[in-house]
């Protein structure tokens, strides 16, 4: 997450979507989902010593670390919760945001109408997922490169293609979407792709799971590091209020 995050297209939709929530002293906001506190700080300068955020996750190896991060800012709480019962109380906040979190929950509607309901009237949301259908790894090997792309969308990421539905989920939750952008990072480094994207974990499992014949898998993600190399996928980022 740190790794994205510091990428200059991380870095760029991280510094619009905050911008977006316009937050403002005294306010409280919500991360869901903060992880290790990589949101959190931003959030934390937003809303001023007088303001309040709460970050909310169910691992506690994360809270720890973000409690660690935020350790000289104690108007920053940590809750262990999950996301589909929040751990707030209704009406209770300002701005909220959520961050490659939908991707991987059970019910990605469930998790927003629990958003709408702790969300204050007015409140401002900022929601980022990635759309794995997206994912393109270039390779002269094109049928395998779709089929590691087919194994990322149908087995790897449980709500795959919750990028582009996000405008949808977010106004049948009760919020009226104000703003719909696409950012599409685009990895030249096979080492940290691989790290990033799973290319050679996944390789591995769309092996075992049939998508891909053995040595021709292999085979193409040998190559990957033995040329120039470009893969990319595209996220979603949507604004809207309460």
């Amino acid at each position: 997450m740190t790794q994205v995050a510091a990428l200059a297209a991380g870095r760029s939709y991280k510094e619009t979507l905050l911008e977006a929530l316009d937050l403002r002293p005294g306010q409280t906001a919500l991360d869901v989902g903060c992880g290790p506190g990589t949101d959190l700080g931003g959030l934390a300068a937003g809303v001023g010593e007088s303001g309040r955020v709460i970050g909310v996750d169910q691992d506690p190896a994360m809270l720890a670390e973000a409690a660690n991060r935020m350790a000289d800012r104690p108007w920053v709480e940590l809750r262990d919760g999950d996301a589909h019962a929040l751990p707030v109380a209704d009406g209770s906040v300002d701005r909220a945001h959520i961050d490659r979190v939908l991707m991987h929950v059970a019910d990605p509607a469930k998790v927003l109408a629990e958003l709408r309901r702790v969300a204050r009237p007015g409140c401002v949301i900022g929601l980022a997922e990635p759309d794995w259908d997206t994912l393109v790894v270039d390779s002269d090997d094109l049928e395998t490169s779709r089929a590691f792309t087919r194994y990322t969308t149908e087995v790897a990421v449980r709500n795959a293609t919750i990028g582009r539905r996000l405008p949808r989920l977010a106004e049948a939750a009760g919020f009226t979407v104000d703003a719909v952008t696409a950012t599409t990072p685009v990895f030249r480094d096979a080492g940290l792709a691989d790290k990033i994207l799973g290319l050679g974990r996944n390789t591995r499992r769309a092996i075992d799971a049939g998508y891909m014949d053995e040595s021709r898998g292999r085979a193409w993600f040998a190559s990957l590091s033995e040329g120039p190399f470009v893969a990319s996928s595209t996220l979603f980022t949507v604004v809207a209020r309460a």
